[in-house]
């Protein structure tokens, strides 16, 4: 079988085959490099992560400090709690008796009155 010579592409049209397949490789290229542009290196992403990991090591010291901080201060809170319980029951016993050893008093007065003037 023969190829009728109209088949076969010609110089020019070759040319702008070639001359499009050019064009888009260097449409590829530089959108590859525009990609490479935004990647970084793999030492300067180590760096980064040993940051990270610095700075989340800082965070969590400070929060078990605080949560020993926070458990100091609950103790004392409980300490002071139990302090003004005991203070206001002691309170409570000198107000009862403020009132009901003059009643007594009274009492035993009268009553010894009362014996006095019937002997």
């Amino acid at each position: 079988m023969s190829v009728p010579p109209s088949a076969e592409p010609t110089l020019w049209e070759l040319h702008r085959a070639v001359s499009q397949l050019r064009e888009d490789l260097r449409g590829d290229i530089a959108q590859l490099a525009a990609r490479l542009e935004q990647v970084v290196t793999e030492d300067v992403y180590r760096a980064d992560q040993r940051a990270v990991e610095q700075r989340i090591g800082q965070v969590e010291a400070g929060l078990s400090h605080l949560r020993g901080d926070h458990e100091v201060m609950a103790e004392r809170a409980g300490q002071l709690r139990s302090e003004d319980q005991a203070q206001a029951a002691a309170t409570r016993r000198l107000v009862l008796s403020s009132f009901v050893a003059p009643l007594l008093v009274m009492v035993v007065q009268l009553w010894l009155a009362s014996k006095g003037t019937a002997s």
